[in-house]
């Protein structure tokens, strides 16, 4: 069994830490050992979340160093970009909500939010996905299931079933909002495979 790398990078407040809470719980219901990594400094005030989940059948260390991500999910254009050097060259997948938060160097007129985040994107991989999460998660009927929705995009590219998926799902979401985000993983997945 490969190990598998899956980076998770976005804004605080953007369900980072929840997105990468379901997907370590459906590689440990497809029997993989898995280890993860978060790094949330500055999370409440709108700073840099980042996660790294690593699966497969032995895990040593829950870091992903540059170059060896299978799968990159973004919450955010800019902090997607920023992490693209830990995509595998060629060969990495990358899935991005369309969505731009400026960070407060931009918001001051420090530095321009950058024009070319696709162009980067397409340099980096060939195999990219880059949508509005957001507007379907408000379709579904939570906005702040953009991570779920998320979530289903990249689930095509990974070595998991989607009864783990569920599972982890109704494992990790509170009952009040398992019936919604399941609408939102399916829409995301659609993304990917419709």
């Amino acid at each position: 069994m490969a190990l598998t790398n899956v980076l998770i990078c976005g804004v605080g407040g953007q369900g980072v830490l929840l997105a990468s809470e379901v997907l370590s719980e459906a590689a440990l219901a497809a029997g993989h050992d898995v280890k993860k990594s978060e790094v949330h400094g500055m999370s409440q005030r709108g700073g840099s979340v980042v996660s790294n989940v690593r699966f497969g059948e032995e895990v040593k260390s829950p870091i992903i160093c540059r170059g060896e991500a299978d799968v990159l999910m973004g919450f955010e254009r800019l902090e997607a970009v920023r992490w693209l050097d830990h995509l595998k060259p060629g060969q990495g997948v990358a899935v991005v909500n369309d969505l731009e938060i400026w960070p407060m160097t931009v918001s001051s007129g420090a530095f321009e939010y950058p024009a070319d985040i696709e162009e980067r994107l397409k340099r980096a991989t060939k195999r990219y996905w880059l949508f509005n999460a957001t507007k379907i998660a408000q379709e579904v009927g939570e906005p702040r299931a953009a991570n779920i929705v998320l979530l289903g995009a990249l689930s095509p590219a990974l070595p998991l079933e989607e009864k783990h998926w569920r599972e982890a799902i109704e494992s990790q979401v509170k009952d009040k909002y398992v019936e919604v985000n399941l609408r939102a993983f399916a829409a995301g997945r659609a993304v990917c495979t419709g």
